[in-house]
């Protein structure tokens, strides 16, 4: 490992982190900004622009994002706000709501996906209601990080965890006779909702009666279903997921496009280049931190530095998951501190679960603690950007700072109670 060479990089990260966190447009100028320091500094290659791209996540977002904006047209989004406005006494009940609707897609579709199903829901209602749908999608893409770590097929440190420790489906609900992640994320989840309640309470605009509307077509919903049945199949296979789940993304937008070719022009006016754009420098940057030994680094010295005790093992693994996840991808991060977290766990002589699921559940939900810490996130920052909504670095750790505090600690106690 070159510690010049991670210096350099840990230093150009940090430049494009300040410019993205301080920016108030166009953060991807930033991001890119990074991307060429790292290619004048000789961190990466140009080659590394495809290969440290994780383009099958970026396939199932430019897939989803198509349907999502013929969702949007087809008055199937007014339908279904109309039900969540129905069954809420106020605006922040409704945002509850969705939050809990977007936490049980997200356990079997990925955490972008999620969002864009639900973004258009969220829009619609709050432009119905004339309030904010700040609120309303942050907790959308917080909730949906939070509970894609409750089954295999939810999010890719999922997966990862399933590969490195055997774990099948059914693993993720008990294991050795023990309540498994699943309950563990789903007690995160409960301590999330109270969390909302406390933060929105004062959001008490009744919900008034919606005018009804109908819907232009239903196609949308259908490619939804099919987009989000494509994914839990291909989810099944790990090898298959990472190959071929971004391309599927993409042939059945286009299907959709061909089969609502009327508002196919608008799709394309509308589609969101900056995110997407974002996405690929986010990917590329913290790639090149994987590359030059970034997670391996830091997972090696929290190692060496709670050898000795079984309570300040998990507490240092899961906490400084969280920390890091704030401002690494997950993925990598997960991959590089799950092997240390079974080693720590084998040289203990204990099951690796208690060190792996508080690896991952730190890691995921970390991510909700920034704007950056999680695809989800930045995605959510471009579709309000989009929308004309202005959303400060400040403005989400407000909302994601005390949501991951509350929701990793309910999870922190029951996983060392069942697993210790």
């Amino acid at each position: 490992m070159e510690i010049s060479k991670l210096a350099i990089a840990l230093i150009i990260f940090g430049l494009a982190y300040l410019y993205f966190a301080i920016s108030p447009r166009n953060k991807w100028i930033g991001l890119w900004g990074g991307v060429v320091l790292l290619l004048l500094f000789r961190i990466i290659k140009i080659s590394g622009l495809i290969y440290l791209v994780n383009w099958n996540i970026i396939g199932i977002f430019v897939g989803t994002l198509i349907i999502a904006e013929l969702f949007i047209e087809s008055g199937i989004p007014a339908v279904i706000s109309e039900i969540v406005a129905s069954k809420s006494a106020n605006i922040g009940i409704a945002i509850i709501l969705l939050s809990i609707i977007s936490g049980i897609i997200s356990s079997f579709c990925e955490n972008v996906t999620t969002l864009l199903i639900l973004a258009p829901v969220a829009f619609h209602l709050a432009k119905r209601l004339n309030t904010s749908p700040v609120p309303f999608i942050i907790s959308i893409s917080l909730s949906s990080n939070l509970q894609g770590t409750a089954t295999l097929i939810g999010d890719p440190p999922s997966m990862i965890l399933a590969s490195y420790t055997k774990m099948t489906f059914n693993n993720f609900f008990f294991i050795q006779n023990k309540m498994s992640i699943f309950f563990a994320v789903e007690i995160g989840a409960l301590a999330s909702i109270v969390v909302m309640y406390l933060m929105f309470r004062r959001l008490k605009k009744p919900v008034s009666n919606i005018e009804k509307e109908k819907v232009k077509t239903y196609s949308p919903l259908i490619f939804f279903i099919l987009l989000i049945l494509y994914l839990v199949f291909i989810s099944r296979n790990h090898i298959y997921f990472q190959r071929f789940a971004g391309l599927g993304a993409v042939i059945i937008g286009a299907i959709s496009m061909i089969f609502q070719h009327q508002d196919s022009p608008l799709v394309i006016k509308r589609f969101d280049w900056e995110t997407l754009l974002s996405l690929i420098a986010i990917f590329t940057i913290v790639g090149a931190l994987t590359e030059v030994g970034a997670a391996t680094f830091i997972a090696e010295k929290i190692g060496g530095f709670t050898r000795e005790n079984i309570f300040w093992t998990f507490s240092i693994l899961i906490w400084s998951s969280v920390v890091a996840s704030a401002f690494i991808d997950n993925i990598p991060f997960v991959t590089a501190m799950i092997p240390i977290g079974m080693s720590l766990a084998a040289s203990h002589n204990i099951p690796p679960y208690l060190y792996t699921f508080g690896i991952v559940i730190g890691a995921t939900v970390g991510g909700n603690i920034t704007p950056i810490g999680a695809a989800s996130n930045l995605v959510s920052f471009g579709l309000l950007r989009k929308k004309g909504y202005k959303v400060s670095f400040r403005d989400f750790v407000k909302i994601g700072l005390p949501f991951t505090i509350f929701a990793v600690l309910a999870s922190y106690i029951f996983l060392w109670y069942v697993w210790k």
